[in-house]
């Protein structure tokens, strides 16, 4: 399967045609389920704006229930705000060797896709969570079945962006989620292992 690493907002409709350069390689493939995911804070140690390879810290237990979700046939879609670029604490290519460095840490096949948004807050579209865009991009781009499909997450942000694309959310107390209330998630759990846990006694 071929990754997926888009920023750049469709223009109007959320299922039109994303501009040109985008870049993808692999093949399509029928409606399957898939688990979206927060990165930073969900994954990895949040560090507060991960500009850096050298910072990147993977949870305990991560590589392993990324494995079971692919095994048990889900794709697995980063969806990450990535605001430190309009900040201008670092740049878009110190994000892909971050997200580079993080893919080489969980091993090889793990994840199928990742979409971030670039966007700062005070001028934020529908891509940056909790707007559902990038799921609904990662739905049309994957062929996702929104109905059988999950989003796990530290933040609130991250559970209204699952409930507004049609899937059902998680939030985990790593990252920013220490004090995580369910904030419209369907559980909170204690981490990503725990997360992946619960998804699989539903499936």
């Amino acid at each position: 399967m071929g990754l997926l690493i888009w920023n750049k907002p469709a223009r109007g409709n959320l299922f039109g045609t994303p501009p040109g350069d985008g870049v993808y390689v692999g093949e399509m493939n029928a409606l399957s389920p898939a688990v979206f995911l927060d990165r930073d804070g969900t994954l990895m140690d949040d560090t507060g704006y991960v500009g850096d390879p050298a910072h990147v810290r993977v949870f305990d237990g991560v590589p392993e229930a990324l494995a079971r979700l692919k095994a048990a046939g889900f794709k697995t879609i980063i969806v990450t705000n990535q605001s430190g670029i309009p900040r201008g604490y670092f740049t878009e290519e110190d994000f892909h060797k971050v997200q580079a460095r993080f893919e080489e840490l969980i091993g090889p096949g793990l994840i199928d896709a990742v979409y971030f948004c670039a966007e700062h807050p005070d001028h934020a579209s529908e891509r940056r969570k909790p707007g559902p865009g990038m799921l609904l991009e990662g739905a049309r781009d994957h062929g996702i079945d929104l109905a059988r499909s999950w989003m796990i997450g530290d933040r609130a942000g991250d559970a209204e962006a699952g409930v507004r694309a049609g899937v059902r959310s998680i939030l985990v107390r790593t990252g920013e989620g220490a004090d995580a209330k369910s904030e419209g998630a369907e559980i909170v759990t204690e981490d990503f292992a725990e997360a992946v846990g619960f998804i699989l006694l539903q499936h």
